[in-house]
Parts: structure tokens; sequence; C-alpha cells
């Protein structure tokens, strides 16, 4: 058992002197601080205000007043401190120390046994336990100090004085704290003398920092063109006495008997010359001055001109401390235009054009490079002699600027004849009023004969009203509103004229790149740039659609050597590629690297601005069987979507009996016609063009297939569903691909739509137009499964050719394709029923009929019924 002597105990304790005194070294420090931190804090906030210079700037009575308060204040805190202070002794500190540890040893092992003394086993266990608590008492640590006073000084009072403390540390000094012995009577004389203090604050824009001159010795001193001096003498008047040549300004004789016990000199440093400070302690300085250059700017290169008449003019600009803005003025050169036609009368007068030019955003404006982008089309000036200046303005308000530029100013220029014709007169109308007579005239002649001018007979009727209101208003005068409404119109004639339909989709996309361009610049948000994405995308589809459309049509206008001709100089891409664009960039604004997602965005408008859609061939002659297989799985597919279409129809008329066939709000759709408003039943949802290419084409064409707007509408939407499922299993038994993994799953996929089209037609035979729909749409999922496994089937097939071998095929299917990628229906239009009808498309229709069946959903006017089926789709879609 083990022992515990007298001499073991003495060794304990010794190894406790340390965790003791620094135990009671704590418990003295929480004393003091709780007792004496309104003392501090008075003291702390007499000596900011000493340092920071407050006694010389406030009156004299205020500042012995406010040093009265503080000295109260203090003995009252001294006090306060001193009264029942008792300091901890060696007991206090042991028992803290003794309370930090578990089971308190410290105590336990001094402790001696009161009873038992005479029992020997008591006593060795007595010892035991106290060898014990000895060995605990090794792992003793001084207790920290609490100093928290949170609760004694609940407003942070103490806070408060020590940040004055800091800011006077910052930028005050200890020098100024001896000028309060002058306020005292005799007070000067005991500080030994006048004191001085100086500044020299440079202008902010230059980024100096501000010297204290009473730290710098004399000699030579470089200082920026405008910094402001600041002396100020303490002491006797004229005692200290200023001499200085930097300023340029005249002596000032200095009143007489009313100037104040202290002077303050400031004046700004305007050229080279002296400072000096004569008296006690005075200095002397030779002031050399760094002169504030005026900025420049220069042009550096030719202005760069696209073909929708936007401008890029490179400039550099430069200056020592930054430039802080600039501008374009352009003015028209009135000598240098060919004065004739609609430019032989006065112009009117108009003020000269004020541009903004760009600076950087961040970075360092002492020099830079940048380029001046507007557009300046629809400017009266578009295309006419101009002189241009830029301006640039420093910090100190001095400018620069460049010598007159004579240019045409760059616009937007017009091919097509009449829409160049009407450009020609909107300019004329806004050279001068009086040429409104003349140009009614000249637009009459113009569209002397419609017919072989416009496209349109609404380009016509807006060219007559038009040249109507010129008519009416030129007898009496041209006001400025109406002058610029004509303008205006004309304006959206001629791009009619020019683009077509292009021009909404063409404005829609280029705004959709304008605000992409300002988020970069403004830094937006990943939301922010992610909605901007979308509607660039959304914007360049419809770009692509309208650009697709107009070129089909001048295909069939300009036959098949027009088309041969688009074929040979068109470019192609793939939709991947055009995502890929988009995706990069989007990931560059997000990583912060605007630069180069602005040259990115840039490709893309150049590429889309530039881009001709090419047409594939139209005939299909010599398909391959998975071709035709999946051509013919597309109709089947398209022909469920319209049954489909109809149930829907039906049972939402069954709910709406007050409608009119084919009034209900939102009809659209296959069967019935293209429109709202039409009959449901009587003829199918394609025309008969589309009826006459599924003749020519494959499988779509064989017998026995059912076939809209042959009178198939006349019988029950039961024996359509039959008729279909009939085709389906005829398609099932030719479908190509067997033997491998695709097309074992495109198998399955027709069995399981098979199954769907059954349970359909019963549902239908039942009346059950609910569930009918359910399973129509499960058999469109399989058929649409069915058709990605054969895709990728056919896929594999041709990556196993040989090299030479199917070079036929892909040239076809290349042929069929637009240059996104996506397969053409028969008439020219983009499928929604081909391989890649998972693209693009196919998801934003999938969004809008979502976004259709959500808010027909939430009518509360509905049946019950019907919004308890339109909220079954929502939960399986």
């Amino acid at each position: 058992m083990a022992t515990f002597t007298p001499n073991e105990q003495r060794r304990a304790l010794a190894r406790l002197r340390w965790p003791l005194r620094l135990t009671r070294a704590g418990m003295v420090a929480e004393i003091l601080l709780r007792r004496f931190w309104p003392l501090i804090s008075i003291v702390l906030l007499g000596l900011a205000a000493l340092m920071l210079g407050l006694q010389d700037i406030a009156p004299v009575e205020l500042v012995w007043g406010a040093a009265a308060a503080l000295v109260v204040a203090g003995l009252g805190a001294l006090l306060r401190g001193v009264w029942g202070l008792r300091f901890p002794i060696a007991a206090d500190a042991m028992t803290r120390l003794d309370q930090s540890l578990p089971g308190r040893p410290i105590q336990a092992m001094l402790d001696d046994a009161a009873i038992g003394t005479q029992d020997d086993a008591a006593m060795a266990l007595w010892r035991a336990h106290k060898a014990r608590m000895a060995a605990r008492t090794e792992a003793a640590k001084a207790v920290p100090a609490d100093l928290r006073i949170a609760s004694r000084d609940p407003y942070a009072l103490r806070y408060a004085a020590l940040l004055a403390f800091v800011v006077a540390l910052v930028f005050g000094s200890f020098l100024r704290v001896a000028s309060v012995a002058d306020m005292a009577p005799g007070g000067g004389d005991l500080a030994g003398g006048p004191v001085w203090e100086g500044w020299a604050e440079p202008p902010r824009y230059t980024g100096k920092p501000t010297l204290y001159l009473n730290d710098l010795a004399e000699g030579a001193l470089e200082l920026p063109e405008g910094t402001l001096i600041t002396l100020r003498f303490y002491g006797e008047l004229g005692a200290l006495q200023l001499a200085e040549t930097v300023s340029g300004r005249l002596a000032e004789e200095e009143a007489e008997g009313d100037a104040p016990a202290q002077a303050a000199q400031d004046f700004t440093v305007l050229q080279d010359g002296e400072i000096a400070i004569d008296g006690p302690g005075g200095r002397r300085w030779q002031v050399a001055l760094r002169p504030d250059t005026a900025p420049e700017v220069e042009v550096i290169g030719d202005p760069q001109v696209t073909a929708l008449g936007e401008m890029r003019l490179p400039f550099a600009a430069q200056d020592d401390y930054g430039v802080e803005a600039g501008e374009a003025r352009i003015i028209l050169d009135l000598a240098a235009v060919d004065r004739r036609y609609g430019l032989a009368a006065n112009p009117d007068p108009r003020p000269e054009v004020i541009v903004p030019l760009p600076t950087p955003i961040s970075g360092n404006r002492a020099q830079f490079e940048e380029n001046l982008i507007d557009n300046f089309s629809k400017h009266p000036w578009a295309n006419l002699p101009i002189k241009l200046t830029l301006n640039v303005l420093d910090a100190a308000e001095q400018t620069g600027q460049t010598v007159p530029r004579d240019m045409i100013l760059p616009g937007r220029r017009f091919f097509a004849p009449a829409a160049a014709a009407v450009i020609e007169m909107r300019r004329d109308l806004l050279w001068s009023k009086s040429n409104g007579p003349r140009i009614a005239q000249v637009l009459r002649a113009v569209s002397y004969r419609p017919d072989d001018v416009f496209r349109t007979e609404v380009s016509a009727l807006r060219l007559r009203r038009v040249v109507r209101q010129l008519e009416v208003h030129a007898s009496y005068g041209l006001s400025d509103e109406v002058q610029s409404e004509i303008a205006e119109d004309l304006w959206g004639l001629a791009l009619e004229l020019e683009e077509g339909v292009l021009a909404d989709a063409l404005d829609r996309m280029r705004r959709a790149q304008d605000r992409l361009n300002e988020a970069m610049k403004n830094g937006a948000s990943d939301e922010e740039i992610a909605e901007l994405m979308d509607e660039l995308r959304r914007a360049t589809e419809d770009y692509l659609q309208q650009l697709q459309r107009q070129q089909a049509q001048e295909q069939e206008e300009g036959g098949p050597e027009g088309q041969q001709q688009q074929q040979s100089e068109g470019m192609q891409m793939t939709q991947d590629d055009l995502q890929a664009m988009m995706d990069r960039i989007q990931e560059l604004m997000e990583e912060g690297r605007m630069a180069e997602a602005a040259e990115a965005l840039k490709e893309l408008q150049e590429l889309m601005e530039n881009m001709r859609v090419t047409e594939g061939q139209q005939g299909q002659q010599g398909q391959t069987p998975g071709e035709q297989a999946m051509e013919g799985l597309a109709d089947t597919l398209r022909e469920q979507q319209g049954l489909s279409d109809k149930a829907f129809r039906d049972l939402q008329e069954q709910y709406n009996p007050g409608a009119q066939a084919g009034e209900s709000d939102g009809n659209e759709g296959r069967n019935g016609g293209q429109g709202r408003g039409q009959s449901h039943e009587g003829q199918g949802g394609r025309g008969q063009g589309e009826e006459q290419q599924q003749g020519q084409n494959g499988e779509g064409g064989e017998e026995g297939a059912p076939r809209e707007g042959d009178g198939s509408g006349e019988r029950s939407l039961a024996e359509r569903q039959q008729a279909l499922r009939d085709e389906l299993r005829r398609q099932q038994g030719r479908l190509p691909g067997g033997g491998t993994e695709e097309g074992e799953a495109a198998r399955e996929a027709l069995d399981r739509a098979g199954r769907a089209m059954d349970q359909a037609e019963e549902a239908l035979r039942d009346g059950d137009l609910a569930e009918a729909i359910d399973n129509q749409a499960q058999a469109m999922e399989a058929l649409r499964e069915s058709m990605r496994s054969l895709g990728e089937a056919m896929a594999q097939n041709e990556q196993n050719q040989q090299p030479g071998q199917g070079a036929t095929e892909s040239d076809r299917r290349a042929d069929n394709r637009d240059p996104l990628g996506r397969e053409q229906a028969g008439n020219g239009a983009n499928s929604s029923d081909g391989p890649l009808a998972q693209g693009p498309d196919g998801a934003d229709r999938a969004r809008r009929l979502l976004d259709e069946i959500r808010r027909r959903s939430g009518e509360t006017e509905r049946p019950e019924l019907e919004r308890d089926y339109l909220n079954r789709l929502l939960e399986r879609f």
C-alpha cells in the first residue's frame, strides 16, 4: 500500500508554487480591473482629447470646464476603487486552484486525520488517500483570470474610451498634449517658447499620402501641384513667421490689436519655391513642383462598321493621375455635304451629338485603350460627312481633345431598292421639314405598282398611310412630333422591306445579347446570368426559325438553282455546337472571367448574324430500314398525340357544355385544326399536303394505317385507337436492330406502348376519358423511349461499318438536317418527333404544356373532376 510522508507533501506543495502565483496574479488583475475600469476609461478619454488637439480649437472656458469635470470624475473613480480594496492572499489563490481540480485534492492533501490515529490500518489507508490526492495535484494549472466586466459596464463605455484613444494614436500626436500648458497663466513661458505644426495634403486624386511637416527634415521637398499646406502657430503672435514663394499670393498685412492668440496659414502649392518658418524651432524647405499635365486622347484606327451599322472606333487616352471621363462630339460638316435632291434645302437646326466615351470600370485609368461603340443608323446625319472630336477630362478639370476628324458617320446600309428609297426619304424628312411635299410625291411614285415593290400588302398599306400623313400635315407645316413619328414609321417600313419577318426575331436576339453584355459589366449574380442566358437561348431559337422560314420561301421563289446556291454557300453547325458555345459563355461569366465571356459572346453574335440556314433535300428515296421504321414510329407518335388531344378536349367539353365545338379555352392541337375555334371533328390534325407526303414516304403511307384527314374523324375514338394499335403491331414486326441490346430495348418499349394502347381503347369504349388519357400518355412515353433506343441502335450500326461504307446514308441524313442538327419534316419545318426531338425545342414545348396545365389546375371555376385529372398529370410528369 502506498505511503505519504511529510517530505512528499512538501514536494507536492512546491510543485504548486507557480500555478498558485499565477492564479493569485490573475485574481489581483480581476480586482483592479473591476474596481478601476472607470478611472482607466476617464484617463484614456482625456488623453484622446488632448492628442487630437481639441483644446486648440475649443474655447478656453469649455476646455477648463471639461478638464475640471474629468478631474472630478477621475477622483471619484479613484476613491470608489480604493474604498474597501482587499488583495487576495495565498489561501484565496489555493482555494481557487483547488476548486479547479476534481475532488479538491490540495485541501485533502493538507488535511489531518481526526480519529483513528492509533489504528495502523486506518492510518495506512489515510496516507494512501493523501498520496492519491497528491498525484492529482500534478495536473494543476493556473486558473485564468476572469476579466469580463460586461455586467458592471452594460453600456460598453470602456470600449468607447478605448476607441477614442486608438483614433488619437492614428490621427493625433503626443506633441499636442503639451499645448494645454499654454492655457495656464504663464504657461507659454513654462513651455519653453512658441511651437508650430504643419501638414502637406496632396489632392486626393493623386493617391499620395498627407505629410506631417514636423517629421520632415530641412532640404528638398517634391510636392504635386495643388498640394494644400496647412500651418498652425502656437504661442505669442509674431514669435514665428512664415515666408513662402510657392503659392504666388501677395503678402497680407495682419490686423493690429485683434489678432488671435494662435494663427493658421493655408495656401496651395502652384509653383516651385521655398517654404520657411522663421523663429525658434523653425525650418526651411526647397519645394520642387510636380506638375499635373493635361490628359491626352487620340484615335488609333479607322472606324469599323458592321453590316447593321454599328460603329467601333478605337481610341487611346492617358493622364498622369488618370482620366476621369470623356465624350465624343459630332457636328455636321455642312460644307462637305452633296447638296442635291432632298439635301438642297437648308437643314433644320440640330444640336451636336455628344456620346460619352467608355472608360475602364476597374484598374488604372492612367493609360488605356477602349472602343467607342454606338449605332447612329437612325440619326439624321447617318452616312453624311461629319467632324468627330474626342474630349477627355481629368480630376483637376483639365481637358484634352483630338483634332477634328473628317469622316462619314457610319450607318446601316439598305440593299433592297425599295428599302433604300424609303430610307433616303426618311433622311430628307429629318434634314428639313420643307421636304415633306416632295417626299410624298416620291413615295407615291415608288408605290405606284405595289405588287412589283412590296412582298406583302401590309407593307404597301403602311407606306400609303405614311404618304397620307405627309400630305395632310405638309400643307400647314410639320411639327416635331409628327416628323419624329413619320420618321419612325419609315424606319420600321425599311426594316420590313429589307429583312422581312426576320426583323423582330433579330431585334429580340440583339436585345438579349445587349442585356447579357450589361450584366457582364455590372457584375450580375449567378441567378441573373442564368436567366439572361435562357432569354438568349429562346431568342436565338426564334431567330433561327424565322431565318429558316424566310429562306424556305426564297428557295421556293428562286427554284432549284437558288436552293443549290444556298446549300453551297451556307454554313452548318449542330445544336450541340451552339449549346456548347452558350454554356461556355455562362461558365466564363460565373467564374468571373468577363473579358473572355464578352469575346465569346461577340463570336456568337457574329456567327448568328452571318449564318444562312441550309435546307435538306426533300426526297427520301433509298431510305434504310432503320430510317423507315423511325419515320413510321414518328407518324404513330404524332397520331397518338392527336388522339390524346381530342380525348382531352372532349373531356373538357363534358364539364363545359356551354362552349361550342372547338371553342374551349386553349383549343389548339392536331385533331380539329391548327388554330383556335375550329371543329374537333371532321378533319384531322394535319393538312392535305402533309397527308400526301405521308403517302409517299415509307411506312407512313401503307394501307391499314389510320390517317387523320381521310374521313377517320367520323369514327369513334376507340375505333381509331384500335386501328393505331394494329398499325403499331405491324411496325413492331418489321422493326430492325434484332440481336442488339438497343434493338431489344426498342421492342420492349413498343410492347409497353401496345399494352397502354389496349388499355386506352378499353377505357374509351367504357367512356372513361380520364383513364384513357393517362394510358395514352404512357403509350406516347413508351414510343419516345423506343425511338431513342432505335436511334442508338442505328448510330451503333453506323460506327461499326468499315470506312467507305454508309457514306450515302450519312450524306442523306445530313442533307435532311438543319444547321442545328435537327431532322426536318417533309414540308421543310423542323420535326418534333425525330431522333433529336428531345432537344431544346421539345423541352420548350414540354415546359409550355406544363405551364398551361398548372394554370388550368389553379382555376377554381373548372369542374372538380377535371382539376383532379390535371393534378394527376402534374404528379406524373
